[in-house]
């Protein structure tokens, strides 16, 4: 029986989803619950199973294209099924398509400007490059003019213009004449004092072809889902919340000493797994810094849900190890490495996305020695980890050599006042430099 495939619905908040990539082309076979297609959303990208088994009958949404949650995108069905009926499926092939879906005519000229971005989608690109035709003349279909499968497919090349007569003034001889209308050159452009010749156009588009185009100096490139969702969601914070960084060093000597000890007997764990340990301790201490704020009503959570920011190559996800508070150190570090590697597969679930209740974000594998980490609303704080390097300190009168880090907490000032931000990064640093008292 057929089945139409629509776009799933991943979370509450999701309204729309984009076609990343078809993972089956039309007339391949797929089973259920085998990968049919990518996903990208706002928040992350993940590979959707087919509900079912057959052929992949008809993609309904190119690559590329985005859509609202449960609309059709695709028909599964057996080879020999009438789908005539389904999804305002035709049941005509391509080449029997609506006028009104063609692509328009071409025209003689480019399309697409010198220089333009042409957004198209990776199959038209391929298919473009198979059939060695110029993207830059095709009008695209797709939203914001993006050249789909279908504009490749059906366009046609423009018939060769007619010989243009030499320009007054010109003189060409017939041949060169005709060259240079096929190859869309103006006689006035060839460097030349003495008849044009045809010579001289195939020289004149050497010598172009060698130069190249000149270089774009700037380019459009249009958001992603996931960068514009980035990109509202911190606009948003910074409106919201007013802001305040505080910044602070940790001799790091007890907690490198702690961490030997917990290597010796197999017990791997890196310092984001430790801080995720420490910080929640405190939190549990510090109600206010692990609550949000909600029409002017303080929300306080018992429980403590530690983001983890992840970077990826095209963004950033915080992915949550829950109730971390109640989870052993061999726990927490499973569950970081787990979700970590699973974010940047686009593995991750919507649930795991959200529900928060402070995060941490780390910069300090590159150098960097303080900054203002923004706040992952509706959370009102979120530490920031900076490098740890070998400074001079002074210990018991005399100079010596220690590890030290700073943390960056930026804290929303709406709840979280200036003294109790210092107390709870103190907090932090009595725990930091005095492990044991973990076991208090």
């Amino acid at each position: 029986m057929a089945k139409v495939v629509v776009m799933p619905k991943q979370g509450l908040t999701m309204t729309e989803g984009t076609v990343s990539k078809w993972l089956k082309k039309e007339g391949d076979a797929v089973k259920e619950e085998e990968p049919l297609l990518e996903v990208e959303t706002d928040k992350l990208t993940n590979t959707i199973n087919a509900p079912a088994s057959g052929i992949l009958r008809k993609i309904i949404v190119p690559e590329g294209e985005t859509v609202p949650v449960l609309a059709n995108i695709a028909i599964i069905a057996e080879a020999d099924e009438d789908i005539s009926g389904l999804a305002g499926d035709s049941g005509a092939p391509a080449a029997e398509a609506p006028a009104a879906e063609a692509s328009a005519p071409a025209a003689a000229a480019p399309v697409h400007k010198a220089g333009e971005r042409i957004l198209a989608s990776p199959a038209a690109k391929k298919l473009a490059k198979e059939k060695g035709i110029d993207l830059a003349m095709i009008q695209g279909t797709g939203p914001k003019g993006r050249i789909t499968e279908e504009d490749v497919k059906n366009y046609t090349p423009a018939p060769a213009a007619p010989a243009k007569a030499p320009e007054p003034g010109v003189k060409a001889s017939p041949l060169a004449a005709k060259v240079a209308a096929d190859a869309g050159v103006d006689l006035k452009d060839i460097p030349t004092h003495k008849r044009v010749l045809a010579q001289d156009i195939l020289d004149y588009l050497k010598s172009t072809r060698e130069k190249g185009p000149e270089e774009a100096r700037e380019e459009t490139v249009a958001m992603n889902g996931m960068r514009k969702a980035i990109a509202k969601n911190m606009l948003n914070s910074h409106m919201t919340s007013p802001t305040v960084t505080f910044n602070l060093g940790i001799d790091m000597t007890q907690m490198k000493l702690w961490r030997e000890q917990l290597k010796a007997k197999d017990i791997r764990v890196s310092y984001t797994d430790l801080l995720v340990k420490f910080v929640a301790k405190a939190l549990t201490e510090y109600p206010l810094l692990n609550c949000s704020v909600e029409d002017n009503k303080i929300v306080y959570k018992h429980y403590v849900n530690m983001g983890v920011a992840v970077a990826l190559d095209n963004g950033l996800v915080v992915p949550n190890v829950r109730d971390a508070d109640k989870k052993s150190l061999t726990q927490i570090h499973e569950e970081v490495k787990d979700l970590a590697e699973r974010a940047r597969s686009g593995g991750l679930g919507m649930d795991e996305l959200t529900g928060g209740t402070f995060t941490i974000t780390n910069l300090g594998m590159y150098g960097i020695e303080s900054f203002s980490p923004i706040i992952n609303q509706p959370e009102v704080a979120i530490l920031g980890v900076n490098t740890m390097e070998d400074k001079v300190v002074v210990r018991n009168g005399e100079m010596v050599i220690r590890p030290i880090m700073n943390l960056s907490l930026t804290a929303d000032h709406r709840v979280v006042d200036g003294s109790l931000a210092a107390e709870f990064l103190q907090r932090i640093k009595t725990l930091m430099e005095n492990p044991a008292l973990m076991l208090a």
